[in-house]
């Protein structure tokens, strides 16, 4: 085990890393309107945007995890970062929505090479206490979501929509230059050889330990984008807020999820990260049953905005201890596991845009149900998980 912590400056430049994504993701979500009149296209196109971007970024782990395990962390964040430098150049260059979302699945792509090399510097330096420098990680990284929708709406006040991508290879340039100098590399061990491609994978999806998991991970990440999907419905299109009040919420329900990563970073190591998931369970099932039980009644926003700050608080609770419990397992072939890990959860986040149009019935009680229903199959990951658990002392 390792004498000291990292220092508090690697741990932001790590969170600065993840950030591009959830920065891309909500910077422009104020500009959707703008852009379908600038770019003569409907707003349900420039909508699809987001679910290409996430779509894109699933297969990006895919590809990029082995070759993190395979090549090394920092020259493949690198790599990823000057991509995403290009494609959020190009986009603020676009004049049709067939080239913006074209490179859109370009910007996805190389943030998810950057991204997915976070998870295993983070094992490397925190071994057994992974899930204390993950909650970490993410705390500080919540802070790009928090204030990503002001940023865009203050930017395409001032300038245009064109500006908010110009900004993004900005803010690129920047973390690509602190990754140059100061992101650490792991070296493969003495007499350890590198991990083919597939080899990775197979050793994953053989590991059935993992798979309970995983399953949890990827239903949290279901219930957190359906949410994200429907909010600026919800909030604004449903229950009538203005823009300034969606911001106002929508900030409130990030800083949930920063206190949930804190309050994990302060108990994890005490009581490990399989109590800190379920104490999460717990907490996400009554939300999610009374949010789903306030919108089939009708009843006002304050009664939603109540519950889903603590949801959304319990579904990060859960999601980082599901991924630092599996990262655990996987020290030689972290990059792999993080590659599963974000496609089956980007991968399951792209499917709530077509769930919600699918059951679309003009109010709130879609997105009610079907984050529901994301809760309660982490529930029965976590009884599968059980069962596995017992079913191994047993025959042990």
């Amino acid at each position: 085990m390792r004498s000291s912590e990292p220092s508090i400056w690697l741990l932001m430049l790590l969170a600065a890393v993840v950030a591009t994504t959830p920065l891309a993701i909500d910077m422009y979500l104020p500009a959707m309107p703008m852009m379908a009149g600038e770019l003569d296209t409907s707003i349900s196109l420039v909508q699809q945007s987001l679910s290409i971007f996430l779509a894109a970024y699933g297969i990006g782990m895919l590809l990029f995890g082995p070759l993190a395990d395979m090549l090394g962390r920092r020259p493949l964040a690198v790599f990823g970062l000057s991509g995403f430098i290009l494609a959020s150049l190009a986009l603020s260059q676009v004049d049709s929505i067939e080239w913006f979302l074209g490179w859109r699945a370009v910007q996805a792509l190389a943030g998810a090479a950057a991204s997915v090399v976070v998870p295993g510097i983070i094992r490397h330096l925190y071994q057994q206490h992974t899930a204390k420098g993950m909650s970490y990680v993410s705390m500080i990284m919540m802070l790009a979501p928090l204030v990503a929708p002001a940023m865009g709406s203050g930017i395409i006040w001032l300038a245009s929509w064109q500006a908010i991508f110009l900004f993004l290879a900005l803010y690129g340039a920047v973390v690509v230059g602190f990754s140059w100098r100061f992101l650490p590399e792991i070296r493969t061990e003495a007499g350890q050889q590198r991990p083919a491609f597939f080899s990775g994978y197979i050793k994953v999806f053989r590991h059935k330990a993992a798979w309970p998991d995983i399953a949890s991970s990827m239903f949290a990440s279901f219930a957190f984008f359906c949410f994200l999907t429907a909010v600026s419905f919800v909030y604004i299109g449903y229950f009538g807020v203005t823009e300034q009040m969606f911001a106002l919420l929508f900030g409130c329900n990030v800083l949930a999820l920063m206190s949930a990563n804190l309050l994990n970073s302060r108990l994890v190591v005490r009581f490990g990260p399989q109590r800190m998931l379920r104490f999460g369970l717990v907490v996400a099932l009554c939300c999610a049953s009374l949010l789903t039980g306030f919108n089939y009644f009708g009843l006002g926003l304050w009664y939603t905005v109540l519950t889903i700050a603590p949801l959304m608080a319990s579904l990060g609770l859960m999601a980082t201890n599901a991924d630092a419990m599996i990262i655990m397992q996987f020290p030689h072939n972290s990059g792999t596991a993080t590659a599963v890990i974000g496609t089956l959860r980007f991968g399951s986040g792209a499917l709530a845009g077509p769930l919600l149009a699918w059951f679309y019935t003009g109010d709130a009680l879609p997105f009610s149900v079907l984050m529901l229903s994301g809760v309660l199959a982490i529930g029965l990951s976590q009884l599968w998980r059980q069962l596995a658990h017992s079913r191994l002392s047993v025959t042990g």
